[in-house]
């Protein structure tokens, strides 16, 4: 894998357990994740956050509802418990890692 394939795969799992974080503190839409992931310096379109958002439903880590807002469809996601849990199991691995990588350096 070539160093900028291997770096979307890293950001594509910060993406996703950035959604799972929001999911669990509130229902959230694709605009307002769009917008959100934004401003932590993720450039994703509609075409590339939707499908992230439907696989995670279809795993069974989010799910969904639909509410029409000023006439429009909105689908809103919430964590389920897998998801929870996911993002749970996902802090800890995250927490170790910058442990080892940031805080502890490389090894000489």
């Amino acid at each position: 894998m070539a160093g900028d394939d291997l770096l979307k795969h890293f950001f594509g799992g910060f993406v996703r357990l950035h959604i799972l974080h929001h999911a669990v503190l509130e229902p959230i839409y694709g605009v307002e994740m769009i917008e959100e992931l934004g401003r932590h310096g993720y450039k994703l379109s509609p075409g590339t956050l939707y499908p992230i958002l439907h696989d995670l439903a279809e795993s069974g880590y989010l799910t969904s509802e639909d509410e029409v807002v000023e006439g429009k469809r909105r689908k809103n996601y919430r964590a389920t418990k897998k998801g929870e849990k996911l993002l749970r199991e996902g802090r800890e691995k995250l927490r170790e890692l910058f442990r080892e990588v940031v805080e502890e350096g490389p090894s000489h």
